[in-house]
């Protein structure tokens, strides 16, 4: 199987996982993260999973799943032990044209869930094609390890400066070289070390006054 990497945007999207167990829970905080609104199907329920529909953060039906429950859905994400109940969603999402995941079996998905890497904006994803998703794991161990939270920080920075400079009526295209220079600068690495000083100066040999770290971080949280 080859599949075709894409990044979804679900935010607002209606997505249902049915089953509340351990592996349940962790796909729709997943899809929380997200911004979507998640409806879950299942008998019992986490307690993360409970506190989280008394919150009013996501819909809670506790019952066992019926085709219906798929109605004006976007995605569905299957997550139970029950193998029968699994592929029979699986059938239900595809009779509706409906992306879906089960858990752990690759051949009755349309999309499947790589192991991700996430620092602020930057999002690494890992895939074996199903393949072997304990390597997955591992190899996103790794990058864990490589990648820290300065990267999030350099995201940050990145994306203020880019504001910045389309406020100022730059074009797209006329400062990619800039961005390119500043990425050439080592810029990661002194946030790693807390340079600031440095940074700074990188900053101003490259864009000229104006551009400081700490308000260009300030005003990207803003």
């Amino acid at each position: 199987m080859k599949y075709y990497p894409v990044n979804l945007d679900i935010k607002d999207r209606q997505c249902i996982v049915v089953g509340g167990g351990d592996v349940g829970t962790r796909k729709v905080l997943t899809l929380l993260e997200c911004s979507a609104f998640v409806t879950v199907v299942s008998p019992v329920a986490s307690n993360t999973l409970l506190n989280l529909a008394d919150r009013g953060s996501i819909t809670l039906k506790k019952r066992s799943y019926v085709e219906s429950d798929l109605h004006g859905m976007f995605l569905v994400i299957c997550a139970t032990d029950n193998d029968m109940l699994n592929r029979q969603v699986s059938v239900d999402a595809q009779k509706l044209n409906m992306l879906c995941n089960v858990a752990d079996r690759p051949e009755a998905c349309n999309f499947i869930l790589p192991a991700v890497v996430k620092r602020g904006d930057l999002t690494i994803a890992v895939s074996t094609s199903g393949k072997s998703p304990a390597f997955a794991k591992k190899i996103r161990k790794d990058l864990e390890k490589q990648y820290g939270d300065e990267y999030a920080q350099f995201l940050k920075l990145m994306g203020a400066i880019r504001e910045k400079l389309l406020n100022t009526k730059h074009e797209p295209e006329a400062h990619k070289h800039l961005f390119e220079e500043l990425i050439d600068r080592d810029i990661i690495q002194m946030i790693r070390n807390g340079n600031v000083d440095k940074l700074n100066s990188a900053l101003f040999e490259v864009l000229g006054k104006g551009y400081d770290f700490y308000d260009l971080i300030k005003q990207e949280e803003l």
